[in-house]
Parts: structure tokens; C-alpha cells; sequence
């Protein structure tokens, strides 16, 4: 008897997106060919109104964003996870089907990141997360991610020890493909499994400068060897200079970004565990070195 692929799927979500939730858990249920254990996370909100076919686990306080997807975590059986913000929807009903083969195919395979379209199809080129963007179509090795819809190998997800939970929100998705690859495994963008989500604006979070230039020097106090880990915070502030001078709007944006960077040298970056330099060879060979 052949045995479908277990996934354990943990979908986050502050109860403020009701209908956006009711379509991702739909595009879930509908997977055919994959056995499902679906948890909702309410992060600091108690779920209700879900499928009989999904659990809950309610957080008296929202944590941030990636300790509120390792809470899901312990609740659901499988060998392959899925990740899935409660306001992304998968928009093919053998996509999980498609992804565990590939997982089965490729025993290396750490995580799996789909394509994202946008409901207007005007997708963001942050979403792929290249360098060299290329379209969106192409496939290849990363080493970075765009967290909103992830596939990924139980295996490799403990042994990376799961997502950052000091970050709260912004770049958890980057140390968790740096500390997969440190695993011995590899990290891939799928161009062509696709995935949808809305185009929202980073920027809407009040603190969303902080938190990017403080976890920015976070990932190389925690992740990277020096000098890797000043080259990597030098490269990242020289980008986000060029970004923010050459308009009025932008240097408004720099004193709270430069509020986070500061934050990022004094506060304790909760632990480090840097990559080998193997690992920094391999994700060189593969994709680019974790220097920008």
C-alpha cells in the first residue's frame, strides 16, 4: 500500500484576517494526495470558527512571528512541514503533492520556497529572494527566504534549530535558510509551484526600521565569523545609505534605523551558533556567499 506524504501545516495569524484565513485554510484542505495535520496559531488571540478538520493553539500574547510558528510546531505530526501566513493561499490543489516529491526525490532538500504571484499580478522582486532577481519563473538555490509559504523537511528544520525567535519579525527567514544549509542540507526557490499574497507594504509595521537594521547586525552576531559578520552589517548599511539619501523621505527613515543598528551592537542577540566555513563554501559554490 502506497502511503500518502504526511504534513504537518502551521498557519499563524492575530485573528485580524478572518476571510484571508478561511481562504488559505481552504486551499489546504483541498490538497489531494498528502495526508494533513493543520494547526492554527493565535498569536495572542484565542481561534475560532475553523474547519473541523483543524486544531488550535491560542498564545495569551502575540510573541512575534517566528516563536509563533515554532509554537505551532510540537502540535502536528509529519515529516515535511508547511508554513503558511493567514494571508497566503496555495492556488494548486497538487501543489503540497508536487513539493513532497521532490523532498522524496532529493534527500539534501532542506526547504522549498514557491513562487509568489500577487492577486493583481504585480508581484514584489523582494519576493525572490536573489540577488540577481531574473524572473520569477527560474528556479535555484538560495540563501534566503521569503517566509510567507515554506516547505520544509522536518529533519532539517530541527536540526537547524527553527526559527529565531528574538527577530519577532523581519529576517528570521535568512538565518533560517543559513543555519539549513549549515545542516547539510540545501535551500530552493521553486519558480514554478506557485503560491498568492497580497502585495503589502512592509513599511506599515511603526517599527519596521528598527527591526530591520537591529536583526540585520543580529544575523551576523549570531550567525556569521568575523569578518564575515562585519562585511556583511558594512554592506547592508552602505545599501540602505544609497537607498535613503537621495530623497527627503528616505532620511526621515534613517534615525530609526539607526536606532535598530545601534540596538543590534548593545542588546544580547539571544545566543550564537556560526556557520562553518564549509557551510559558507557550499552556499558560495551554490548561490552567493552570506555577505549581502
Amino acid at each position: 500500500m502506497v502511503t500518502e506524504p504526511a504534513y504537518g501545516v502551521v498557519v499563524l495569524t492575530q485573528g485580524t484576517r478572518p476571510t484571508d484565513l478561511a481562504a488559505g485554510l481552504e486551499s489546504v484542505l483541498a490538497q489531494r494526495g498528502v495526508d494533513l495535520d493543520v494547526v492554527v496559531v493565535g498569536n495572542g488571540w484565542p481561534p475560532a470558527g475553523l474547519p473541523p478538520a483543524v486544531h488550535s493553539v491560542a498564545l495569551p500574547a502575540n510573541v512575534g512571528i517566528p516563536a509563533g510558528r515554532n509554537a505551532g510546531v510540537p502540535h502536528v505530526s509529519g515529516d515535511l512541514l508547511l508554513f503558511l501566513d493567514d494571508d497566503a493561499r496555495l492556488l494548486d490543489d497538487d501543489f503540497l503533492a508536487e513539493a513532497a516529491r521532490r523532498f522524496a526525490a532529493d534527500p539534501l532538500l532542506g526547504v522549498l520556497q514557491p513562487r509568489v504571484d500577487a492577486p493583481d499580478g504585480a508581484s514584489p522582486a523582494r519576493w525572490i529572494p536573489r540577488v540577481r532577481k531574473g524572473s520569477a519563473t527560474e528556479s535555484s538555490a538560495v540563501v534566503s527566504l521569503w517566509e510567507g509559504v515554506l516547505v520544509v523537511r522536518r529533519a532539517a528544520f530541527d536540526a537547524s534549530g527553527g526559527w529565531g525567535e528574538p527577530y519577532f519579525y523581519a529576517h528570521e527567514g535568512i538565518e533560517l535558510a543559513w543555519r539549513i544549509w549549515d545542516a547539510g542540507y540545501t535551500v530552493w526557490y521553486a519558480g514554478d509551484l506557485r503560491c498568492e499574497h497580497p502585495p503589502i507594504d512592509p513599511e506599515r509595521h511603526d517599527d519596521y526600521y528598527v527591526n530591520n537594521a537591529r536583526n540585520r547586525v543580529w544575523l551576523a552576531r549570531r550567525n556569521l565569523r568575523w569578518p564575515l559578520s562585519w562585511v556583511y552589517v558594512g554592506s547592508w548599511t552602505a545599501v540602505q545609505l544609497a537607498r535613503s539619501l537621495p530623497t527627503a523621505r528616505g532620511r526621515r527613515t534613517l534615525r530609526p534605523w539607526l536606532s535598530g543598528w545601534v540596538t543590534g551592537l548593545r542588546a544580547d542577540p539571544g545566543g550564537r551558533r556560526p556557520l562553518r566555513w564549509s557551510t559558507v563554501l557550499r552556499m558560495t559554490r551554490a548561490a552567493r556567499p552570506p555577505v549581502i
